[in-house]
């Protein structure tokens, strides 16, 4: 059945990096791991199909390891991993250093300011911040000087990288780029280089960036309902906030702190290095222990322990915009790892994926709207997640009865074995197309791996995934899925937007 399906695509893609046993229909990936000295772990998954590899680095780190007052500093960090070291990004660092301690100097007694003007009790007179930020854009543009301008970026294109890029999330931080055979020394050096050497330079006008894209999500419908919903759901845990930060946080945080959190929380042993090519791997491990190696391993922060205590009651929350409607429902659930999450992702699937699902046959075919599922598996309890939007003619609560109506009869009905069967394929599909790529599989690997300890986590979860039974989908709807559980964000239309930025740009 669903075997036969996808064994044949799995033999002709990537034959070199995974097998599949034609019995079990398991993945076979012979990955290779090793510690280095100072604690980074390193995967190596041979694949000799094309002379090329691709490299990630996976911090785990994101914006569930910040707190209040230094929210989105995981994704400025990130913006400012691509600024460039000592030696790369500079063409006299020596003479660049004095002018950045003097902007750091100016940008304390600008924050100073800041702080002085949030307090309504004080004289409200910008022009001494007017004046500070005037005497911070001199400075850095002496500094322009010495800058020389995306570098990194540049070293990599000019050696054949492609897809050279970085993101960060709730749970970790990534860093990648696909390159030809013969530059994996290059990747090594320069990967190693900005790990040990990063300078945050040009911070405050990097900083000035990430704040406009502040701006523009507080003006993203999608973005203000999910922020909404994330601070009903989650009371406690750090998921509260978003990954891009409070705009009042963005705005006064200084490059010492976003170099203490870097120091903190970018050591070597907080980090995964994956590989995935035509590379060997007893090679990769020595470039890597000569690179990396070296780089000082540092006290890592403790784990976040803080958890929401359990629901005891629906949460709704309402934004006004003047978008369409719309609305996110969000249950809680497990962290990875959990048992339950399997048969939840599942009970997802079966909901909404495809054509022949439950919300496209009873929901979206009938025109009252668009209605799509999903199960996170998150490094901390995570949330069952409907996303909701009402055709013109229907109302989101019209859309909501609908839904809720297809989750009972999760709860009473036991899906059809068609059904099971077709989310097996369909997920198999999906699994597989994840692993068509080299860096498919360096995000497979270097997430499972830093958020788990266990790169095979992702395949065994596979398998759980493949064995969930009408019963056990049945169970899980029953304990997760109710009314007391949820929380619910949701649009309400209006012919002027009452929302707009609440943080203007400044002097």
């Amino acid at each position: 059945m669903h075997k036969r399906l996808f064994l044949p695509l799995a033999a002709i893609l990537l034959i070199a990096a995974f097998t599949v046993q034609a019995q079990t229909g398991e993945i076979k990936l012979d990955a290779k791991k090793q510690t280095l000295s100072n604690g980074m772990r390193v995967l190596v998954l041979e694949n000799h199909s094309a002379p090329v590899f691709s490299g990630m680095i996976r911090f785990n780190t994101g914006s569930v390891d910040e707190r209040p007052g230094i929210t989105g500093i995981s994704h400025l960090l990130e913006h400012m991993l691509f600024k460039g070291t000592k030696i790369i990004g500079t063409n006299n660092y020596k003479a660049e250093a004095p002018l950045m301690h003097k902007i750091d100097s100016l940008a304390h007694l600008f924050r100073s300011e800041q702080e002085k003007l949030s307090n309504p009790l004080n004289l409200q007179d910008s022009t001494r911040l007017k004046e500070l930020r005037q005497q911070m854009a001199d400075v850095q543009s002496e500094q322009k000087k010495y800058v020389v301008k995306d570098e990194l970026w540049d070293t990599y294109l000019n050696n054949g990288g492609t897809s050279l890029n970085a993101s960060t999330g709730n749970d970790g931080t990534q860093y990648y780029v696909s390159l030809p055979k013969n530059r994996l020394g290059l990747w090594a050096f320069l990967e190693a280089d900005r790990l040990a050497n990063l300078i945050l330079r040009e911070f405050y006008s990097e900083r000035d960036v990430v704040m406009e894209e502040r701006r523009l999500s507080e003006n993203n419908p999608w973005g203000k309902l999910d922020e909404a919903l994330s601070a009903t759901t989650y009371w406690s845990t750090p998921y509260k906030w978003p990954v891009l930060g409070w705009m009042s946080d963005i705005q006064t945080v200084t490059r010492e702190e976003v170099e203490a959190y870097f120091k903190s929380h970018y050591s070597p042993s907080n980090a995964v290095a994956v590989i995935v090519g035509d590379v060997n791997a007893e090679e990769v491990f020595k470039i890597c222990e000569e690179n990396f190696g070296k780089i000082p391993a540092q006290p890592l922060p403790p784990p976040v322990i803080t958890r929401d205590a359990p629901q005891e009651g629906e949460r709704r929350i309402e934004i006004e915009h003047t978008s369409n409607p719309m609305a996110f429902i969000a249950w809680k659930i497990p962290q990875i790892g959990h048992p339950d999450l399997p048969a939840l992702e599942v009970a997802a699937n079966i909901l909404s994926n495809g054509r022949t699902s439950r919300f496209y046959k009873n929901i979206k075919v009938k025109k009252l709207g668009d209605v799509w599922a999903y199960a996170e598996n998150a490094r901390y309890p995570g949330t069952f997640v409907c996303s909701a939007t009402p055709m013109p003619d229907h109302s989101i609560t019209e859309l909501e009865t609908a839904i809720y109506a297809e989750i009972d009869r999760l709860k009473s009905e036991s899906v059809t074995d068609w059904e099971l069967e077709k989310v097996r394929n369909q997920v198999d599909a999906s699994f597989i197309r994840s692993l068509e790529s080299n860096m498919g599989l360096c995000w497979r690997l270097a997430g499972s791996e830093a958020v788990t300890g266990n790169w095979h986590h992702f395949i065994d979860h596979q398998m759980a995934v493949k064995k969930v039974t009408a019963d056990d989908i049945m169970r899980v709807v029953n304990k997760y899925l109710i009314k007391k559980n949820r929380s619910v964000a949701y649009i309400v239309k209006t012919e002027e937007s009452k929302s707009q930025p609440a943080y203007p740009k400044e002097g």
